[in-house]
């Protein structure tokens, strides 16, 4: 197959440029580089609605996309997506990984429903941006990411379930291009924020998928709207500890203000730090990384995204885990089906964590993934589809 010529690309751009900005653009600024090899470089340049595109490069990009023009024309014609591209290595990203995300199928005219789409609502007057994909129609399912991280966390089962699925991933407040309002950040008020969320989005009843701090948000949930949350599958949910906890006292008394000065983070500590969270980094491409950790940089510039991630941080830390309100006393609450999934080698929630949930909610499903750590749908994710669809699917006795 032959690569679409310069001329083409520019014909391609233009046609979809022609649409407009969609909602979740229109508030961005920003310039997007698409790098296409040996076919030359085009400058896509965002001020608030306004967009304007350019053969040749920009000094201080804020997304780079580098693939080639085949790829490109495919994604701007509706026959692919950048999601799927970027998960099959045809394109890399680097810098500010929303914004690539958020174009994928922007300019697209004639999209199919299981391309993943970027929207924004404001529930509890917080302004949330998510991804959803997957037809109006089909039985819904809410995607939560963990602490620090983004909905591209979640990209594997967004298209995964995306084909029988209504699938909608946002932004936790505080977390990636959602606002971060000066909250607590406990579980409560994800909670109230996730109720407000849903009716936001049109959704009565769905079920909830959540990896560390997005499954500690969606056992809340359930708590709090058990009519309204039917299965939940928790990957490596983060749950109060039961031990470790001598610094508690120390740890409430650190105001989420001090978070105000700047941390000087390198990027080889950050990209050092998402590696800690797999059994086997390697599996995972070296792109991968750099793009995880110039999102997670790109982020903490920001000094209320700071404070909501050392809030957040603290909060599960000095979380009670016993007594009237602790978790492990309320999670025996939960009537929602449940299955839980924990890494064998995960460093941050221990698979010890199974045989707690186990005795707490004896009618949940637990399962130890072989050989996984912090972050099963990235590091296993045929074998985490496999068991979500099924559970999904799965008839429930009443």
């Amino acid at each position: 197959m032959s690569a679409p010529d310069p001329a083409a690309i520019d014909a391609l751009l233009a046609r979809r440029l022609a649409t407009g900005a969609d909602p979740v653009l229109a508030n961005r600024r920003g310039s997007v580089l698409f790098d296409l090899g040996s076919t030359g470089c085009w400058t896509l340049n965002l001020d608030r609605g306004s967009l304007t595109v350019r053969r040749g490069g920009t000094p201080v990009p804020s997304t780079v996309i580098r693939t080639d023009a085949n790829t490109l024309a495919s994604m701007l014609e509706g026959k692919d997506t950048g999601a799927a591209s970027y998960l099959d290595g045809r394109i890399v990203i680097r810098g500010d990984l929303s914004l690539g995300l958020h174009l994928d199928g922007a300019f697209t005219a004639h999209r199919p429903p299981t391309h993943p789409r970027a929207h924004v609502v404001t529930p509890l007057g917080v302004r949330t941006t998510y991804i959803e994909a997957g037809h109006p129609s089909s039985p819904p399912v809410v995607l939560l990411h963990g602490l620090g991280a983004t909905n591209a966390s979640l990209l594997p089962l967004i298209l995964g379930l995306a084909p029988t699925n209504r699938v909608i991933a946002p932004d936790l407040p505080g977390h990636g291009t959602t606002d971060a309002p000066r909250w607590r950040y406990n579980a409560a008020e994800y909670a109230r924020w996730l109720s407000a969320f849903l009716r936001s989005v049109g959704v009565e009843r769905t079920a909830v998928v959540g990896n560390s701090l997005g499954g500690r948000v969606a056992l809340e949930g359930a708590l709090a709207m058990p009519r309204r949350i039917e299965r939940l599958v928790l990957l490596c949910p983060s749950p109060a500890l039961r031990r470790f906890r001598q610094f508690v006292p120390v740890v409430r008394l650190l105001s989420p203000e001090l978070s105000r000065v700047p941390v000087p983070y390198s990027h080889r500590a950050v990209k050092a730090g998402i590696r800690l969270m797999f059994s086997r980094p390697e599996r995972l491409p070296e792109s991968w990384y750099d793009a995880g950790a110039d999102e997670f940089i790109r982020v903490m510039r920001d000094f209320r995204h700071r404070r909501a991630f050392f809030s957040s941080l603290r909060q599960i830390y000095v979380e009670e885990p016993f007594g009237t309100r602790g978790f492990w006393t309320r999670l025996r609450r939960i009537q929602t089906p449940a299955l839980f999934m924990w890494g064998e080698n995960d460093v941050l929630v221990p698979k010890a964590f199974a045989r707690h949930v186990t005795s707490a909610l004896p009618n949940s499903r637990s399962i130890v993934l072989a050989d996984c750590g912090h972050v099963p749908q990235f590091e296993l994710p045929e074998q985490t589809l496999a068991l979500t669809q099924d559970f999904l699917a799965e008839e429930i006795a009443a």
